[in-house]
C-alpha cells in the first residue's frame, strides 16, 4: 500500500499507543474520584495537557479538551455574544423570550444570531466545520487570491463595528496553503485600537484551525496573535476523537455541554485521559521532529513531482511541502481513485467529508478553476507512513493510470 492521504487521516504512531495504553488497563480511574489512583491519573492528565500547551506557547488551563476540531471549532464560535443554547443541538431564538442577559457574568448582551450583522468573517476556503458553525450566524465569506492566500483588502473591507469573531485556518486542509495569521493579527489590532479610540466595546476575535499544522510548523500562539486556536490529535499520528482549543484571555466562551463541569466548566464529561496521553505523546514527537519533517517532505515533493507528467500543479506558492493538488484536465480524478486503488495506491480529490457526499470542491472553486479542472484534481498528502522509494513507485502508478484514462476518454 502506497498511502497518500495523510491530511485525510494518520494512523496512531506506536509510541502512542504504548503510552496510552496502560490508561486503558491498570490507570483507567476516573479523575475525578477522590482517592490517591484517580488523583495520580488525574496529575498525569493535567501533565499531559501542559504538553501539548507548552508547544503552542500557552499554559494547561488555556486548554479545553475537545473531542476533535470540529467540536473545538464549533466551541470557539461560542465567543459571540450570541444567544446559544443546546436545545436539539442547535440554536433557540431569543426573539420569543427577549434579549438574555450572558450567563457568563459580563453584562453583554446575547443576540439571536438570525439578527446578526456581520459579526462573523470566515475564510471561503475554510474546512466545513467553520463554514457550517459559521453560516449559523450569519456569517460572511473572506475572498481568497488565485493562490488560495487571503485577500486582506476584502477582509479590511468587511470587518465592520459588529464584527466579533474572524476565522482563518492556518493550513488549508485540501491544498496546504499557509495564511499569513501575523499580518492578519496586526491588521485586526489596528482595527481594535481604532474602536477603542471611538468607544466601541465590541470584542473582536480572531479564531484559527491549525489542524493540520502542528507536526510541521513551530505554532506559538503570541507570535500568530491570535485569540482562538484548535488543535487536532488526528492529524498527527495520535488518537483520533481528540483536539483541543487554545482560549486567550481575551475570548469568553459559552459552554456546549453541561454537567460535572470539567474543563473550567466549558466541556463537561468524564476526561478522555487515554486520548490526552496519547495526544500528548504525538505533540512531543512531532514538536522534536519538525525541520527533519520539512526537509524530508520537501525532497519527495520534488522527486514526485519531477517522475509525474502532464499534469497542472494547484498549489505552486505558499503551501506545505507534503501537500501536492495535482490537476488532469478532462479525466474524472473520482475515477482515476479507483484506479489507483486497485493498485494499492490511495489519493483523494478533494477533503474526505466533502468527497464521500460528492460534492465539488468549494476550496478549488474559490481559486478560479473550472468545472472541469476541479474534477480533474487529486490531492495527495505525504506522511511517515511513505517513503522515498514510493514517490518513485508512486509516480508510475499514476501516470500508467492517467495515459489509460487520457486513451479511454479520447475513444470515446
Amino acid at each position: 500500500m502506497i498511502y497518500l492521504d495523510h491530511a485525510a487521516a494518520t494512523p496512531v504512531d506506536k509510541r502512542v499507543l504504548t503510552t496510552m495504553e496502560p490508561y486503558f488497563l491498570d490507570d483507567f480511574f476516573n479523575p475525578s474520584a477522590a482517592y490517591l489512583p484517580a488523583k495520580k491519573v488525574a496529575a498525569d492528565y493535567e501533565a499531559a495537557k501542559a504538553t501539548i500547551a507548552h508547544a503552542i506557547g500557552a499554559k494547561a488551563s488555556d486548554l479545553v479538551i475537545t473531542a476533535g476540531a470540529t467540536e473545538a471549532n464549533n466551541l470557539a464560535f461560542t465567543a459571540i455574544s450570541t444567544d446559544f443554547t443546546l436545545e436539539f443541538g442547535g440554536f433557540r431564538s431569543a426573539a420569543a423570550r427577549g434579549l438574555a442577559r450572558s450567563p457568563r457574568g459580563d453584562g453583554r448582551e446575547r443576540r439571536d444570531p438570525e439578527s446578526s450583522v456581520n459579526s462573523v468573517l470566515y475564510l471561503e476556503t475554510e474546512h466545513d466545520s467553520v463554514r457550517s458553525v459559521a453560516q449559523r450566524y450569519g456569517g460572511q465569506t473572506i475572498k481568497v487570491l488565485k493562490n488560495g492566500l487571503i485577500d486582506l483588502a476584502d477582509l479590511k473591507n468587511k470587518i465592520t463595528d459588529e464584527t466579533e469573531l474572524i476565522s482563518v485556518s492556518l493550513v488549508n486542509n485540501e491544498i496546504g496553503v499557509v495564511q499569513p495569521l501575523a499580518e492578519i493579527a496586526s491588521l485586526i489590532r489596528n482595527i481594535k485600537l481604532d474602536r477603542f479610540k471611538r468607544g466601541v466595546k465590541r470584542e473582536l476575535l480572531l479564531h484559527s484551525d491549525a489542524s493540520q499544522a502542528l507536526n510541521l510548523l513551530d505554532i506559538k500562539v503570541a507570535r500568530l496573535g491570535i485569540d482562538l486556536l484548535t488543535l487536532n490529535a488526528a492529524k498527527i499520528y495520535g488518537p483520533k476523537g481528540v483536539g483541543a482549543l487554545y482560549v486567550s484571555h481575551e475570548a469568553k466562551l459559552q459552554p456546549m455541554t453541561v454537567g460535572g463541569g470539567q474543563e473550567n466548566g466549558l466541556r463537561s464529561g468524564t476526561e478522555n485521559v487515554p486520548g490526552v496521553i496519547g495526544f500528548a505523546k504525538a505533540v512531543e514527537i512531532a514538536s522534536e521532529h519538525l525541520n527533519g519533517n520539512r526537509k524530508k517532505y520537501a525532497a519527495w515533493r520534488k522527486i514526485l513531482l519531477n517522475k509525474l507528467e502532464n499534469y497542472e500543479l494547484i498549489n505552486k506558492k505558499h503551501a506545505l511541502d507534503n501537500f501536492i493538488v495535482l490537476c488532469y484536465n478532462g479525466i474524472d480524478a473520482e475515477r482515476l481513485i479507483y484506479l489507483l486503488e486497485e493498485k494499492g495506491v490511495y489519493v483523494a480529490t478533494g477533503a474526505a467529508c466533502a468527497a464521500s457526499k460528492g460534492r465539488k470542491s468549494h476550496v478549488l472553486k474559490a481559486l478560479g478553476l473550472d468545472d472541469s479542472q476541479i474534477a480533474g484534481s487529486l490531492r495527495l498528502s505525504l506522511g511517515e507512513t511513505n517513503t522515498e522509494e514510493q514517490m518513485r513507485d508512486a509516480a508510475k502508478i499514476i501516470n500508467n493510470a492517467v495515459s489509460s484514462e487520457y486513451k479511454r476518454v479520447k475513444k470515446s
